[in-house]
């Protein structure tokens, strides 16, 4: 029955990011890790309308600060198999923007819940910073 409402919630980790000035790994000399939370409404089985909000954490030094929060909507293509294409803006208060295509699969269906993993690519611009692609992966649950 549709439209269908389904949160979320998961665990991202960028891994690497290109720019002009370099290539950065996480895990390298930090690890920052990002929580996302969302909700997806579906508006039939094919398309549907997300709306993600994921606070980042950095750590460093032996120390660590939530250093961003990523307001993140978008749109959502089902694909077939499992798979969601995420179609996503992005507003970093850090003061960074851009958009995140997501390739996201269902690996475990359950009858309340589904286990799920995907591939994140952010492309960001602005705040006086070169353009920026990076690679992450992202687990989660939706219910």
């Amino acid at each position: 029955m549709f439209p269908r409402i389904v949160g979320y919630v998961g665990i991202v980790h960028p891994l690497v990011t290109f720019s002009e000035t370099g290539t950065t790994k996480n895990f390298e000399h930090s690890y920052t890790v990002g929580m996302p939370l969302g909700i997806n409404i579906w508006k039939s089985p094919k398309v549907g309308f997300s709306l993600e909000i994921v606070p980042f954490v950095k750590a460093e030094n032996n120390a660590s600060k939530t250093n961003n929060l990523l307001i993140h909507p978008g749109v959502l293509w089902a694909l077939g198999h499992g798979l969601t294409f995420a179609g996503r803006a992005a507003f970093e208060t850090a003061g960074r923007y851009g958009f995140t295509p997501v390739l996201n699969k269902v690996i475990v269906k359950n009858t309340n819940t589904s286990y799920f993993v995907a591939v994140p690519l952010p492309v960001r611009f602005g705040n006086n910073q070169p353009t920026s692609a990076t690679v992450g992966i992202q687990f989660g649950i939706a219910f």
